[in-house]
């Protein structure tokens, strides 16, 4: 039987993206001393998205906020992960994941691609009411993670109330509610001393 072109690039995308199962980030799962991977993080990113969306500031297409989620990690395959606190790095949009995007979804058929890299540079700039959804979800499960486990992340050097509180703020563009949430969150990590206020 001969397979389509389509179909064989679709397979060969599908192989490609399992290495983002190999990308460890610096978060930790809740309550738990192992680092979680990006596989597991934008999983656990569409399922807060599904649970969570009734929050959202306006309303959304959950559909493209998860598909948003599922895939705005998969440039690390090429790029890796940066430490969000990162001091030398600069946590933006770069030249390297752009590339990244375009070399990963462009092992698609066009139209794919062309879709998914438009979802990603659009979760990316975060203008859109289903962008700044979408990237409420990301702000925030690490925010759940740290306070779950005394702080973790939030331990490393150069973090502090004001970057956390700085870096997270992003959660309220998306979702006034459950950006009064990681507020209290954050507070309570400062009151519980897991959270240095300078």
């Amino acid at each position: 039987m001969d397979f389509s072109d389509k179909l064989l690039k679709q397979i060969e995308f599908i192989k490609e993206i399992d290495k983002i199962k190999y990308i460890q980030r610096k978060t930790k799962l809740f309550n738990s001393d192992r680092t979680e991977n990006d596989a597991e993080h934008s999983w656990h990113l569409a399922v807060m998205a599904m649970v969570l969306s009734e929050h959202a500031n306006q309303s959304v297409d959950l559909l493209k906020v998860i598909k948003m989620v599922l895939i705005h990690d998969i440039v690390e395959i090429d790029a890796g992960d940066t430490f969000i606190y990162d001091t030398e790095k600069n946590h933006t949009n770069t030249e390297v994941e752009r590339l990244a995007a375009q070399r990963i979804f462009g092992i698609l058929p066009a139209e794919q691609a062309e879709e998914l890299i438009a979802l990603w540079e659009e979760f990316e700039a975060g203008q859109t009411h289903d962008a700044q959804f979408a990237r409420a979800m990301d702000r925030l499960e690490p925010l759940l993670q740290n306070s779950s486990n005394n702080g973790g992340t939030w331990n490393e050097p150069g973090v502090n109330y004001e970057k956390v509180y700085a870096k997270k703020s992003v959660i309220k563009d998306g979702s006034a509610v459950l950006w009064g949430y990681a507020e209290k969150l954050i507070d309570t990590g400062v009151m519980r001393g897991i959270l240095k206020k300078d």
